[in-house]
């Protein structure tokens, strides 16, 4: 059987914990074959973002057509986008290709607090979803797609189904910034149906790029048939494993340990 291919849509990590970088390691561990169009570079290490260049939106959807005409994709993986003008570049890609399931991993801000995205871009993510099959914002992302405040469990379930039912998306609301010792993840279908997963906290500061493997893990798992609650259960067991595995490096928000441990 095939690996299935998976194009990563999202920014490059210098530092090599989150982003493109991640995705990559994650999506190889698990078997998948992962490509890239490069939306944004960026210069940071654990204590945070130094610089930032966008990739010119024509550059990102020469990237992807490259890809798609010659070795073809099986599932999409999209995290950071970079500018407005490549969200709306991309979105318009993303309509034309029919029954490709899309992971969309909103990135706002980085796991040290930096900007990542500024409202214009904020505000173009709604015609990404539009095309998503899945998307997994972290509270303060849920807050920002849907105007409501997310501060507990509750409003937390609210605020996942009211952007499940308005853009007829499936939401992976990921519960880590509630901070209780019990870590919360829940999947709000457009249909309404609701599903739980809960495990003990890790209690590490080495957490950098817990979004990007997560959201990459989910796309290998489609992108070998699976059913989207089966996906996300395997990649939050991934996610624990890199997260337990993680090497210590750098003074703030540490990478993870992938391909450093069991898998």
């Amino acid at each position: 059987m095939k690996p299935p291919r998976v194009l990563i849509i999202a920014g490059s990590d210098s530092g090599g914990g989150a982003g493109i970088q991640a995705d990559i390691k994650t999506v190889t561990l698990l078997g998948g074959f992962a490509m890239t169009a490069v939306t944004a570079i960026t210069a940071q290490n654990t204590l945070g973002v130094e610089a930032v260049m966008p990739v010119p939106a024509e550059m990102v959807l020469r990237q992807i057509d490259a890809v798609a005409s010659d070795i073809g994709i099986d599932v999409v993986k999209i995290g950071m986008i970079g500018s407005a003008a490549t969200a709306e570049a991309v979105a318009e890609r993303l309509a034309a290709m029919a029954g490709v399931p899309i992971v969309f991993d909103p990135v706002m801000v980085a796991t040290s607090g930096s900007l990542l995205a500024d409202d214009a871009t904020i505000a173009a993510f709604v015609r990404i979803m539009a095309a998503a099959t899945m998307v997994t914002p972290n509270l303060p992302e849920l807050a920002a797609l849907t105007g409501r405040t997310v501060n507990d469990a509750a409003q937390m379930e609210e605020a996942a189904a009211a952007l499940a039912r308005e853009r007829e998306i499936a939401v992976l609301a990921k519960g880590g910034h509630l901070g209780d010792a019990i870590l919360t993840d829940l999947l709000v279908t457009p249909g309404g149906e609701v599903i739980r997963w809960q495990s003990a906290r890790i209690d590490t500061r080495h957490s950098h790029g817990t979004g990007c493997t997560l959201a990459s893990a989910v796309a290998v798992g489609l992108g070998r048939g699976l059913r989207l609650a089966d996906a996300i259960e395997v990649a939050r067991e991934f996610v624990r494993s890199v997260m337990l595995a993680a090497p210590g490096f750098g003074a703030g928000h540490g990478p993870m340990g992938h391909g450093l441990g069991e898998p």
